[in-house]
C-alpha cells in the first residue's frame, strides 16, 4: 500500500507532465457547494444519462479522501463505484490517481517542491488514460471550488489543468446555495474555467416548481444556465444494517448473511411498554434497546413468526448486555438479525440518525433510483451544447 507522496509507479518516459496531452476528449468536471450535496449522485447519474448517447464515456477522480484498498493500491471509493456500477474498462489506478491518507498534506507541507510536480504528472497521466478513446469524461472534484489548495490541487487548479468545463451541484431552497454557488463561480472564472450550469439537488417535492422557477431567475442573472432541480429522494439516504454496524463499531449475534443488506427507514428506542412496541413492528425498523429488555425481544420474536407480518430491518442490542441464554437460543432460531453495541441505548441511537449515507456498490437498490432521478430532472441538451463548438 502506498505510504507516502514518492510511492508512485514509474513513469513510461522521461517527460514531466504539467497537462494532459489529450486534447480531444470533452471534460465535464462537477463540483459542489459543501459536502454531502449530491456529487456522487450527480455523477453516476450524469454517467447514466451519457452513455445513453455514447458508450465511450470514461471517469477520473483525481484527489480522493475516502479509499479503501484494490490490487496494493488505495483507490477512492467512487472511482470503486462507478467502475462496479458502469464497468468502465479503465485500470482502476487511473480513475483514482492520488488518494489523501492521513500524513498526505503534512508530507506535502514538508516538502512542497519536490512533490508538485510528482502530483501534477501523476494526475495528467492518469487522465489520459482514462480519457483514451472517450467522447466524453466525466472528472468528480472533492467538494466547492477550493478544496485542496492547502496543495496546490483546488478543484479550480484541478478543472484548469485539465481544461475542464465546471457543473456546480448545490442543495436546497433558493437564497443559500444561489449565494453559494456565485462564490463558487468566482473562484473557478479567477483560475481561468468556464462554469456551464448548476444542479439544485435534495429539493423538496412539494418545492420543486417553485425552487426551479426562482432558481432559474437567480441563475439567470449571474449567466449559469440551471441544469436541473433533483428532488429529495428518502430512500437514497437510508443506511443499510451492515453501515450501521460499522459506525457503532458493533458485532453481529444472528442473521448476518441475510441482514447486511436490511434498509432502515426508522429507529425506535426500546423505552416503552412491550405492548405498545407491536404497532411499530414493520418492514425497515430498527429496534435499539439493553440486552436485558427481555420483554421487547420476546415480543419482537412472537410477531416474527405471524406470516402476515413484515420482517424488522433489525435489533442492536447496547451496553453489550446479552439476553438470557435460552432467548438467544430463541433468536438463534429466528430471521431476526441482532447485533451487540458497547454504548448506550441513546447514544447508538444518535449515531444511527446522525450517520452520512453514501452510495456503495453493494446498494442495488439504490442505483435504479439514482439514474432514473438524475436522467428525469436534468436538461442533458443544455450540457451537450457547452460542448458543440468543441466538435
Amino acid at each position: 500500500m502506498p505510504k507516502s507522496l514518492r510511492d508512485f509507479t514509474e513513469k513510461d518516459d522521461k517527460e514531466v507532465l504539467v497537462a494532459p496531452r489529450n486534447k480531444t476528449t470533452k471534460r465535464i468536471f462537477i463540483a459542489a457547494t459543501r459536502m454531502n450535496d449530491g456529487k456522487t449522485t450527480t455523477t453516476l447519474g450524469l454517467f447514466s444519462a451519457l452513455r445513453s448517447k455514447t458508450e465511450r464515456v470514461g471517469f477520473i477522480k483525481p484527489v480522493g479522501q475516502r479509499f479503501v484498498e484494490v490490487d496494493g493500491y488505495n483507490i477512492d471509493e467512487d472511482s470503486v463505484l462507478l467502475d462496479q456500477v458502469f464497468d468502465v474498462k479503465t485500470p482502476i489506478q487511473a480513475m483514482s490517481p492520488i488518494t489523501i491518507h492521513p500524513s498526505f498534506t503534512r508530507d506535502y507541507l514538508d516538502e512542497p517542491e519536490d512533490h508538485q510536480g510528482i502530483l501534477i504528472d501523476r494526475m495528467c497521466r492518469a487522465f489520459d488514460r482514462a480519457a483514451f478513446e472517450q467522447d466524453y469524461i466525466i472528472t468528480e472534484g472533492t467538494g466547492h471550488a477550493g478544496v485542496g489548495a492547502v496543495f496546490n490541487m483546488s478543484n479550480a487548479e484541478v478543472a484548469k489543468c485539465f481544461n475542464a468545463k465546471v457543473i456546480i451541484v448545490a442543495s436546497g431552497g433558493i437564497g443559500r446555495p444561489i449565494d453559494e454557488i456565485a462564490l463558487n463561480k468566482a473562484v473557478f472564472e479567477a483560475a481561468g474555467v468556464q462554469v456551464i450550469g448548476a444542479i439544485i439537488n435534495k429539493v423538496e417535492p412539494k418545492k420543486l416548481d417553485m425552487i426551479k422557477r426562482y432558481c432559474g431567475i437567480a441563475l439567470s442573472r449571474m449567466d449559469i444556465p440551471l441544469i436541473g432541480c433533483i428532488p429529495h429522494e428518502g430512500k437514497l439516504t437510508q443506511p443499510n444494517l451492515q453501515q450501521v454496524v460499522k459506525e457503532t463499531k458493533g458485532s453481529w449475534l444472528n442473521a448476518e448473511a441475510t441482514g447486511r443488506s436490511n434498509r432502515i427507514n426508522k429507529v425506535i428506542i426500546g423505552a416503552m411498554a412491550a405492548k405498545g412496541l407491536v404497532k411499530h413492528l414493520d418492514t425497515g425498523l430498527l429496534i435499539i434497546t439493553p440486552g436485558d429488555r427481555e420483554d421487547i425481544i420476546l415480543t419482537v420474536i412472537a410477531t416474527a413468526s405471524l406470516a402476515e407480518h413484515k420482517d424488522i430491518a433489525g435489533i442492536i442490542l447496547t451496553r453489550s448486555t446479552l439476553p438470557d441464554k435460552k432467548l438467544m437460543e430463541m433468536l438463534a432460531q429466528t430471521k431476526i438479525p441482532v447485533v451487540l453495541c458497547g454504548e448506550d441505548s441513546y447514544e447508538v441511537a444518535s449515531k444511527v440518525n446522525k450517520m452520512t449515507v453514501k452510495t456503495q456498490p453493494e446498494d442495488q437498490d439504490k442505483i435504479p433510483i439514482i439514474k432514473e432521478l438524475v436522467t428525469k430532472n436534468i436538461d442533458l441538451e443544455t450540457i451537450l451544447s457547452a460542448f458543440e463548438a468543441q466538435g
